[in-house]
C-alpha cells in the first residue's frame, strides 16, 4: 500500500473512532437501497402490467408472469423486511415470521392499491388537456410513478415498517424530483401536474381530486422543538377538490384548506381557508418597456399596469 493511501486509511479510522452517529457497525445489516429499487422497479410492473416490460405481455401470459413477479418481491421483500425489523428492535434474531405476515398482507393489498390508481391516471388525464391518452401518463407523467410508490410505501408505513417505506418514496423523489412521505394520507383521483419540486410532509391529509401543480410544498412550521414533535399533526389537511398552483406553500398542522378552494400561485398560507375561496397573492406592479425604443433612450421609463 502506497504511503498517501495508509496515512489516508489511518485518519479515517481515527474519525470514525471519535466521530459516532455516522457509523453502523457491529451491528444486523440495513436494507439494501440496491435491492428496495429493485423492489419498486418490480411493484411498478405488477400494478402497471405491461408498462414496463421490455417484452410484450400476453393476456395468456398474463398468470405466469404475475405469479414469478409476485415471487420476485416476496423473496426481495421478505429479506428486506427482517433486516428492517432487526435494525426497529436492536437486535439479530430471525424475524422471517413476523417478514412473512408484513409481506402477506402488503402484497394482499394490491389489488386496492391499483384501484385507487386508476383513479389517478383518471385524473391526470382529465386534468391535462396535454395528455394524449391513458397510456402515456402510466409511461411518462412522473408524477403518477411518485403517487404509485408512496401508495405502496404507505401501506408499509401503516404495518410500522421502519426505514423501508422512507426509502421506497426516495427512490421515487431522485427520479421524480416529487418528495412525498410515505407516511401522507392521499384520497382518490389525485394528480400532480408537472411536479417538480412538490413536497408533501408525514402528516398530511389529502382529499379526494386535489389536484397540485409543481413546486407545492405542503410542510410543517419550523420549529425548534425538533423531535418532540415527533407523531403530532405537523403538516396541513386539503380537503376535496382543491386546486393548489405551482410554487405555494401551506404551512402547519392546524391550516386545513377547505374543499372547492383554489390557492394561487407563489402564496405562502399560514392560516386555514374556508372552502369555495380563491387565494392568490395581491396586486403586483409590473413595467413594461419597449426594447427597441429603450435602447435609443436610457431614460425610457416604460407603461406600469397592475396583474
Amino acid at each position: 500500500m502506497e504511503h498517501k493511501h495508509e496515512e489516508t486509511v489511518r485518519a479515517l479510522l481515527a474519525s470514525y473512532r471519535e466521530i459516532g452517529g455516522i457509523n453502523h457497525l457491529d451491528a444486523a445489516n440495513l436494507p439494501s437501497k440496491s435491492d428496495i429499487a429493485a423492489i419498486c422497479s418490480e411493484l411498478l410492473q405488477l400494478v402497471f402490467p405491461g408498462f414496463f416490460a421490455d417484452d410484450v405481455i400476453t393476456a395468456a401470459a398474463l398468470p405466469a408472469i404475475t405469479t414469478q413477479r409476485v415471487e420476485s418481491v416476496r423473496g426481495l421483500l421478505c429479506a428486506e423486511l427482517s433486516r428492517s425489523l432487526r435494525f426497529k428492535h436492536g437486535d439479530t434474531k430471525d424475524h422471517r415470521t413476523e417478514s412473512a405476515r408484513i409481506c402477506r398482507e402488503f402484497l394482499h393489498c394490491l389489488p386496492a392499491v391499483r384501484k385507487l390508481l386508476q383513479t389517478d391516471v383518471e385524473a391526470a388525464f382529465q386534468g391535462d388537456p396535454a395528455a394524449q391518452c391513458p397510456d402515456e401518463i402510466i409511461l411518462a407523467y412522473p408524477g403518477l410513478e411518485a403517487i404509485a410508490i408512496q401508495r405502496m410505501a404507505h401501506v408499509l408505513y401503516r404495518e410500522e415498517v421502519p426505514l423501508i417505506p422512507r426509502m421506497m418514496t426516495e427512490w421515487a423523489h431522485g427520479r421524480t424530483g416529487i418528495d412525498m412521505h410515505p407516511g401522507a394520507q392521499i384520497g382518490t383521483h389525485f394528480f400532480i401536474d408537472h411536479g417538480t419540486g412538490v413536497v408533501i410532509g408525514e402528516t398530511c391529509e389529502i382529499g379526494s381530486h386535489v389536484k397540485l401543480y409543481q413546486g407545492v410544498g405542503l410542510v410543517a412550521r419550523s420549529l425548534a422543538a425538533g423531535q418532540q414533535l415527533k407523531g403530532k399533526k405537523r403538516h396541513p389537511t386539503i380537503e376535496d377538490h382543491v386546486t393548489i398552483y405551482a410554487g405555494a406553500t401551506i404551512v402547519g398542522g392546524d391550516t386545513v384548506i377547505g374543499a372547492h378552494s383554489t390557492i394561487g400561485s407563489n402564496t405562502f398560507v399560514l392560516k386555514s381557508v374556508p372552502s369555495d375561496t380563491l387565494l392568490m397573492v395581491g396586486e403586483q406592479v409590473q413595467r413594461a418597456h419597449d426594447k427597441k425604443k429603450r435602447r435609443g433612450d436610457a431614460s425610457d421609463a416604460g407603461n406600469e399596469f397592475t396583474i
